[in-house]
């Protein structure tokens, strides 16, 4: 009796080990869903367009599909790494201006690497018809200004799948991921549309600052519907769309950019009392207590990653 008392006691031990193992398991997938970070760069100017720099935590307030969240990490001016693409239109409609467009692009990376984090890189894509990835991410210089002025003018113009796909490579990127467009405004040879490039660039947390070069100034021969959609697909990631001419307000842009890199807010809450919608998006509202500021941040993230790599049937090369 002795022998088989032990070997009962063993076996309710083994259950209560077990059962215990797999809440311990459930617990841990459950803290898995919870604990993931989510991150907000917000940009914040006054009314005349200068950065509020001397903020606090207390300032900004956070709703994840209503709810208010709790701000579990703050930095301003924040220092964190960037990871930029840039995205050149080099299709037939912007052949004859890309001259003066990259000489401005080779000027913003002088500017952003002799002042920036020693670890901020660069990516370099032209699109036309199809997206080709001319440098993966780099400091060198040297390398991406040659592949800048060896641009040349082609056709169609693919915007969305560009976005698409730089998405997909900034997502795999530590820190900061911003995303600069060159381009007039156009698409119209993408497979991939406005809403499955919203959901990429949201995926991988990029800031869109698309910049449409306007030597057009009459709206009867622009695309001003492609304009609309860069700006709104631009503000819904927390950026906000340029239309300048060519020469030194094309310059001014870029020093806008570089500015507003160096003078954001980085925000990350853990979601709490928020259930996962139907569609995984979460509508995200970010605020500033003072009425005489203005802030630009992400209005929302996807609670499940979508999966932004290129599937196989994407042009890029």
């Amino acid at each position: 009796m002795g022998k088989f008392g032990s070997k009962a006691r063993g076996v309710r031990m083994f259950r209560l080990l077990l059962a215990f193992s797999l809440m311990a398991c459930a617990a841990l997938a459950q803290m898995r869903v919870d604990v993931r970070l989510v991150h907000i760069l917000a940009t914040v100017k006054d009314r005349s367009g200068r950065p509020a720099a001397s903020l606090t935590r207390d300032d900004f307030s956070i709703r994840d599909n209503g709810v208010p969240q709790k701000i579990a990490v703050f930095e301003r001016s924040t220092e964190q790494p960037l990871s930029i693409s840039v995205l050149v239109d080099n299709s037939g409609s912007t052949a004859k201006d890309l001259r003066y467009e990259v000489d401005s692009v080779a000027r913003f990376l002088r500017a952003l690497f002799a002042e920036g984090n020693q670890t901020d890189a660069v990516a370099l894509y032209g699109f036309d018809d199809e997206i080709t990835k001319l440098n993966s991410f780099t400091r060198n210089q040297m390398a991406l200004s040659r592949s800048l002025h060896g641009m040349r003018g082609g056709a169609g113009t693919s915007l969305y799948d560009a976005i698409y796909l730089a998405s997909g490579e900034l997502e795999l990127r530590a820190g900061r991921h911003v995303m600069l467009v060159i381009t007039d405004g156009g698409d119209t040879t993408s497979r991939k549309d406005y809403h499955a490039a919203l959901a990429a660039a949201q995926n991988a947390d990029v800031l869109l600052y698309p910049i449409v070069v306007v030597p057009i100034l009459n709206d009867a021969g622009r695309n001003t519907g492609g304009e609309n959609a860069l700006a709104t697909l631009a503000a819904s990631t927390g950026g906000h769309v340029f239309a300048p001419t060519l020469g030194d307000a094309l310059d001014r842009a870029f020093s806008d950019i570089l500015t507003e890199l160096r003078t954001q807010y980085y925000l990350g809450f853990y979601p709490q009392n928020v259930a996962e919608t139907r569609e995984r998006f979460h509508r995200l509202e970010v605020t500033v207590g003072r009425p005489e500021l203005r802030i630009s941040a992400r209005d929302g993230y996807y609670g499940e990653a979508l999966g932004t790599g290129a599937p196989g049937g994407d042009r890029i090369r």
